[in-house]
């Protein structure tokens, strides 16, 4: 077998939006969960397979996506995501033969609208198989396993292993097992379609060889897999109180977001410099259609980012609809109002001001206060630094001022307040 690295494309192929079908394995007999089929059990309101075929979903290297389900589950599946989910398709008794007949549904897919050839440069699509029990897998992390799986061929997220692991026979333990090469394997794990269809005809489904993933068939093959980090929050459902981890971590994902804005202006005519909410008399006002407050607008901005709600130039642009001269404190709190209206509030905030003029040091921890008031937090959860620039750039020359910040927003849960 040769190497799958080879290819002069390949780098190409994993720029391409939409170049991954994924099939979702989700046909398990559920044994560690009492019998409950546990892609269907409720998280966070909606079907725990909800929430994984979401996150597959909003992957945008992925294009189609198979559901290998348990028998009499079809319909059930087929209305989680309509119009996102291309076929459901009956599980076998294993999960190699799961993944055969999501293969075999992709193949037809493909055959019946010709789309092989154009799915990626090549006519070589990417398949990744995920399991429908991991419903916290991150779109990132889906699709870093098709980009590394365009490149090499075949590629599989992992995490270290961290806990001690020992040998245990007949109750007792016997030995402790050295973990320096070992690691944890994850899904999606991501192949080119024609070494799938290689390693499934040297190993169908129906012969006697049973693999607990795809790694371990591309291994049997000896088709070379290539390693990726893994995600430790990426966890499959296998017993009941795995159940209850998803949900935690499930709601920090859903209800707490981080987000970075910055902002620069140069010095210009007049003053008093506004800055982190105070009036700093003796230096320089900084030139903007606003009073030029960059500390607080690169505060405005990553609470917007934070919220997917643009940034502050969009909501209010430096033109007539905008107050020439308007105070940044007025404009940061129409921005907390309008997290508000969706259910945020800001959590945090680590602001720093970057500039070799004015000299910060003694404002500092006014501004702390400043902005802790405009935002409602204690002011513990407010941090306020100063760089000087180290002479690099206009701010380093003394010409500008910038600031960046880096804040946390959450929507508390129902009757959290």
């Amino acid at each position: 077998m040769g190497d799958a690295t080879a290819g002069g494309d390949d780098s190409k192929r994993a720029a391409v939006t939409g170049f991954a079908d994924v099939i979702v394995v989700a046909a398990g007999e559920s044994r560690r969960m009492g019998g409950t089929d546990k892609v269907h059990v409720p998280l966070a309101g909606r079907p725990l397979l909800w929430w994984t075929l979401r996150a597959l979903a909003l992957a945008p290297e992925v294009g189609r996506i198979v559901v290998v389900t348990a028998s009499g589950r079809a319909a059930d599946v087929d209305a989680l995501l309509p119009g996102r989910i291309s076929a459901v398709v009956t599980g076998g008794s294993h999960r190699g033969a799961s993944v055969e007949a999501g293969f075999r549904a992709l193949e037809e897919i493909w055959s019946g609208d010709g789309s092989a050839k154009s799915a990626v440069e090549g006519g070589d699509p990417i398949v990744l198989v995920h399991d429908g029990a991991r419903p916290l897998v991150s779109p990132a992390l889906v699709g870093s396993v098709a980009r590394a799986a365009a490149v090499h061929g075949a590629a599989i997220p992992v995490v270290p292993v961290s806990d001690t692991l020992k040998r245990v026979t007949g109750g007792r333990v016997t030995e402790s097992v050295d973990r320096t090469d070992l690691v944890a394997a994850q899904t999606p794990q991501g192949v080119r379609a024609s070494l799938l269809r290689q390693a499934l005809a040297a190993h169908p489904s129906d012969a006697g060889a049973r693999f607990t993933d795809e790694a371990a068939l591309l291994a049997a093959c000896t088709i070379p897999v290539h390693s990726i980090p893994g995600d430790p929050v990426n966890l499959k459902v296998t017993v009941p109180t795995d159940l209850g981890r998803a949900g935690v971590l499930l709601a920090a994902i859903l209800h707490r977001r981080v987000g970075a804005g910055t902002d620069i202006h140069a010095f210009g005519p007049g003053g008093p410099l506004r800055l982190g909410g105070l009036e700093i008399a003796g230096a320089p006002a900084l030139h903007g259609h606003s009073d030029g407050d960059v500390a607080l607008h690169a505060v405005g901005d990553a609470l917007l980012g934070a919220a997917a709600l643009g940034d502050l130039g969009r909501l209010f642009p430096a033109d007539d609809r905008t107050p020439r001269g308007v105070a940044s404190a007025d404009l940061l709190r129409n921005v907390v109002e309008r997290l508000a209206t969706l259910g945020w509030r800001p959590v945090a905030v680590d602001l720093t001001i970057t500039g070799a003029r004015p000299r910060l040091a003694g404002h500092l921890e006014p501004m702390r206060f400043a902005i802790a008031d405009l935002l409602g937090l204690p002011v513990a959860e407010v941090a306020v630094k100063a760089a000087t620039g180290n002479l690099a750039g206009p701010e380093g020359a003394g010409r500008a001022l910038s600031a960046s910040a880096l804040v946390t927003i959450e929507r508390p849960e129902p009757g959290q307040g």
